[in-house]
């Protein structure tokens, strides 16, 4: 073997080296991420990192892996049911909403008649009565309260994902367009399977083939073959607008805060500008963070909205 040969020789056992003793010393697989490239810090790949979904979970500059199993075959198709940390924080908000309604409920159990709670149980009440009479009964009409439970179940997630997002090191599931798509298609359901039992199936087949009355029978046939596919593209451009609007708001707050923040790394080189600039970067992350906290209501509270609306309106179709 000449001197080149052995010297990589050296280099590869160092480095396999090095590589056993940080397994030996992290056998949970945590790793630090790099976000900067040879020339400097990367402010692309930060926020590709941060808003896309990946099989890891960061903590500050640590990354943990998660679990990966065999996709499951049906058939032809794969089904990848392995965790992401989209994932984990969904179960997360859900757990949230468990926490939150088991811990009303109980209060409520406790109370004597005439009772009134107080504190958080008596917040999540006021949240309650407002979505049953002024979203709910307002805009499904008779039979509403059925709807109730799944109008705030809906809400209540959708909060709690969006919240878990401006946690440190947190995620919002909300951020991913699978998610909000998978919350629109629930949707879909609950308002075409409600107006389905309203209406009956001839009064439900007119909410696609329609044809209004008091035409000649050639006039109609006109325009049922123009408005058929307008009608049964209303009823997909709904769910898909959910979607689209959750999944945009959530994602662009998110880009813009680590935007800022990243600049402060951009500018770290920088004589006198890097001091205003991580000011400036700082304050107006902290603002729009705030903001954020506003939005994740707002943005929960018109997705549910929004469903109660299209269930109240396929209910009371004519």
């Amino acid at each position: 073997m000449n001197a080149e040969g052995a010297t990589r020789a050296g280099q590869d056992g160092a480095q396999a080296a090095q590589a056993a003793d940080q397994q030996a010393a992290d056998p949970l697989g945590i790793q630090v991420e790099e976000f900067a490239e040879p020339g400097g810090f990367d402010l692309g790949s930060m926020l590709m990192g941060k808003v896309s979904n990946a099989s890891y979970i960061e903590i500050g500059p640590l990354r943990i892996d998660l679990p990966q199993w065999d996709p499951i075959m049906i058939g032809g198709l794969a089904i990848d049911l392995s965790p992401s940390k989209n994932v984990v924080f969904l179960l997360l908000a859900a757990v949230l909403c468990i926490l939150t309604f088991t811990i009303v409920g109980r209060t409520f159990k406790r109370m004597e008649a005439g009772d009134a709670p107080t504190g958080f149980a008596n917040a999540v009440e006021g949240m309650i009565l407002f979505f049953r009479d002024q979203v709910v009964r307002a805009n499904i009409g008779h039979g509403a309260d059925k709807f109730t439970p799944f109008i705030l179940s809906l809400f209540f997630f959708i909060l709690y994902m969006n919240l878990l997002g401006l946690v440190p090191f947190g995620v919002a599931a909300t951020g991913s367009l699978s998610v909000t798509a998978a919350l629109a298609f629930l949707a879909f359901l609950w308002t075409e399977v409600s107006g389905f039992r309203a209406l009956g199936p001839a009064g439900y087949a007119r909410t696609i083939f329609y044809a209004p009355k008091g035409l000649p029978p050639a006039g109609q046939a006109v325009l049922l073959l123009i408005m058929t596919p307008v009608e049964a593209l209303g009823k997909l451009t709904k769910p898909f607008a959910l979607a689209i609007r959750l999944f945009a708001n959530m994602t662009a707050g998110k880009i813009l805060i680590f935007a800022l923040l990243g600049l402060v790394f951009v500018f770290a080189d920088a004589a006198v500008a890097r001091w205003g600039v991580a000011g400036g970067a700082v304050l107006m992350a902290t603002a729009i963070t705030l903001l954020k906290v506003f939005i994740s209501f707002l943005q929960a509270f018109i997705f549910t909205m929004l469903t109660a609306v299209f269930i109240g309106l396929i209910r009371h179709a004519h």
